[in-house]
């Protein structure tokens, strides 16, 4: 049987089976090595909601179901001035999203106890709950009103299906082939939510003591990011424009009269505007945005306005940041903002003069599976200053729960949700460093995750990690996926190069139509450095990555033979299938490539791996998940297709009910990691001598 049917017929169950890197019998102690039945055993914290009055924090408590396969959420509360926590509900289902009633005594979240989406409210004096109202879809982004008598969301309106004819009826008791389906949309189909139905978000609004939701906007246009400007008017984001399709990042924000659903823009240039945060007086929007340039990247700025959309202004121009999430303080004079920074993120508060003074950085863990930075926050009054509670990130375990003063005092860590399973275990350690690329100079970070026997004597096999995005960043943050390649004898190194956010907007530019390109020099030169360091055996190196990271790695294996063995995860292989059939395709032709593919095919061949194909030798896996739309199975297929007809050892693994995030259930990321380090260990050239050795 072919490896890759067997991997098919296996159901990804591990299909390869794991050994140790170093080509040797293992004889490690299991009970301390972050094995892969580990990533079950994993909890982490997100989404801390802190109490108006700054004295106790709700949080959705993430744990691995292992009978469900399902990364499962529960709110917990924290009481901030002893530490003390228990969770807020009854077992049974998973419940997030948690928002606080503007006098605390309620909160009100989302929940699937019952099979179908609900939005519930429980009162914190008794902590009974009750759901609100009942939906056939899921309501998102629910937010209160200034007086707490009111809930807006938003939530998916099916529209008018598209048609040109009406079929006969059919008879009593046939069975007739399903009718066809009618597509007249630019984007039909978007990963994660698969062929889209006919229709868009719409923004509703409902009473806080339950009801009948109103829908208070209309149409065809996708409308959302609601927030209160007062009791009686809602900001709203969207793109009325009638070719919305052609430009998928334009957005403007709107203000809706509740009393008449009268609907007015407050902004108006060319670009998105978007993330309306009124001021806690209602005199003030801060929101986000930019002038569009029509470049791959462009960076958020933080801007001002009145509540009438008149005197906008850039709070901090020149700001080296891209601002992301953003809290008015209680008192309307500053503002918190979150931002990518080097790797990290980190929290300043910002008075009205744009004068900017650190919180705390460090923010981070939500990540599971690679060491991205994802991690939030929330502010309350607390005393004479203002409480912060957000997830802190570290390199040896995920999120937890934490506090700090707002001038960067008492910081304290409310959570130790590992504290059973982790310090049990012989974790990798995480070095920073930073290298000159070999290009120009320019500086790029990196860190690397080292085994638990880690010595430099040259004998490690080493794996090149690559992040997707490319506009995301890497960071020094715990990472199941980087845990079990360090568990198995790799030296694990992951980069930040060209391209990555964090840097600052013209770092990120660099692969503005030039990806992927330079980045291959800036990793290279992160592995020679490690080579150079005695951090790895030349011979035994591998190299892989998802998304970006896919084709970065199947543009590497084009250009170097320097790799043992590669393995390319949900690539992009062919820019031009990619601008006509992604889900982001119109992105692709306007904002990355900015050509046709019918008119100037050039400019997209020149960029995609598969022009290179025939220059490949290194043995080279490709993976993609089955429902995956951002990269769609056939890029995958393309790559393996190209090598197969160039006799180029290879597998193709598809990954079946997956969308683009393999991750997002524990097996798939074991099935994930487990089945790139299978593929590595038969190429391993240590493996293969101890093979010769032993006959």
């Amino acid at each position: 049987m072919k490896l890759h049917q067997f991997c098919a017929a296996a159901g990804l169950t591990a299909a390869l089976a794991v050994t140790s890197a170093l080509g040797q019998e293992d004889t490690a102690d299991d009970s301390k090595r972050f094995t892969a039945e580990r990533v079950f055993d994993i909890e982490y914290a997100t989404g801390p909601q802190i109490s108006p009055d700054g004295k106790t924090i709700i949080y959705v408590r993430h744990s691995m179901d292992r009978m469900t396969d399902r990364d499962t959420g529960h709110l917990w509360i924290i009481d901030v001035e002893s530490g003390a926590q228990r969770p807020l509900l009854g077992a049974g289902g998973s419940a997030g999203a948690p928002s606080w009633s503007p006098d605390g005594s309620r909160v009100i979240y989302t929940s699937t106890a019952n099979g179908k989406p609900e939005l519930k409210l429980v009162y914190m004096d008794t902590g009974l709950s009750y759901s609100i109202a009942q939906f056939e879809e899921s309501p998102s982004g629910a937010t209160w009103s200034p007086d707490g008598r009111n809930i807006a969301f938003s939530m998916f309106v099916p529209g008018d299906k598209p048609g040109f004819a009406t079929p006969p009826e059919q008879p009593e008791g046939a069975e007739w082939s399903e009718p066809v389906k009618v597509i007249d949309d630019l984007t039909f189909r978007f990963d994660g939510a698969g062929y889209l139905e006919d229709g868009a978000d719409q923004v509703f609004v409902l009473p806080a003591e339950g009801g009948t939701p109103r829908q208070v906007t209309k149409g065809e246009a996708e409308m959302g990011g609601q927030a209160w400007l007062d009791n009686d008017t809602l900001l709203v984001t969207g793109n009325l424009a009638d070719d919305r399709d052609m430009d998928p990042i334009e957005s403007e924000i709107y203000a809706v009269e509740l009393s008449d659903l009268s609907i007015s823009p407050l902004t108006s240039r060319d670009g998105p505007d978007y993330a309306p945060m009124p001021s806690p007086d209602g005199q003030l929007i801060a929101f986000r945005g930019y002038d569009d340039e029509e470049k791959s990247y462009q960076q958020d700025h933080l801007y001002l306005m009145s509540a009438d959309g008149s005197n906008v202004r850039e709070l901090m121009p020149g700001f080296a940041g891209s601002p992301a999430q953003i809290e008015w303080a209680p008192d309307g004079k500053s503002l918190f903002m979150l931002f990518e920074d080097h790797g990290v993120l980190t929290l300043n508060e910002v008075d009205l003069q744009g004068r900017m003074s650190e919180v705390v950085t460090g923010i981070g863990g939500t990540s599971i599976g690679r060491p991205y930075a994802g991690g939030s926050f929330s502010v309350a009054k607390s005393g004479r200053r203002e409480q912060v509670a957000y997830t802190a990130g570290f390199t040896d375990r995920p999120a937890e729960i934490a506090t700090i003063r707002s001038d960067g005092k008492n910081a304290r860590i409310l959570t130790d949700l590992n504290a059973d399973v982790l310090p049990y275990l012989d974790m990798a350690s995480i070095e920073e460093f930073k290298v000159a690329s070999s290009h120009d100079g320019l500086e790029i970070e990196a860190w690397v995750a080292l085994p638990h026997d880690f010595k430099a004597d040259g004998s490690f096999p080493l794996i090149l990690e690559i992040h997707g995005g490319p506009f995301s960043m890497y960071g020094p943050f715990f990472a199941s996926e980087i845990q079990r390649y360090a568990a198995e004898g790799y030296v694990t190194v992951y980069v930040n190069p060209r391209g990555s956010t964090g840097y600052g907007e013209e770092f990120a530019q660099e692969i503005d139509q030039a990806y992927p390109g330079y980045d291959y020099d800036d990793l290279m030169s992160v592995v020679d450095d490690l080579v150079a360091r005695n951090y790895a055996d030349p011979d035994r190196l591998f190299v892989t990555g998802g998304s970006g990271g896919g084709i970065l790695t199947a543009w590497i294996v084009t250009k170097t033979d320097r790799f043992a063995a590669a393995a390319s995860i949900k690539p992009v292989i062919n820019w031009m299938t990619m601008a006509l059939a992604g889900d982001i395709a119109q992105y692709v032709r306007r904002h990355w490539i900015r050509e046709d593919p019918w008119s100037n095919p050039e400019a997209f061949l020149k960029l995609s791996p598969i022009t290179y194909v025939d220059q490949v030798v290194t043995p080279t896996l490709v993976m993609v998940g089955e429902e995956d739309w951002r990269t769609p199975a056939w890029e995958a297929e393309q790559f393996y297709t190209a090598l197969k007809m160039n006799d180029v050892e290879t597998a193709l693994i598809r990954v079946p009910g997956s969308s683009h995030y393999i991750a997002s259930r524990p097996s798939r990321l074991i099935a994930k990691t487990d089945n790139i380090m299978g593929w590595f260990a038969k190429y391993d050239p240590a493996r293969k001598e101890d093979a010769t050795d032993e006959e």
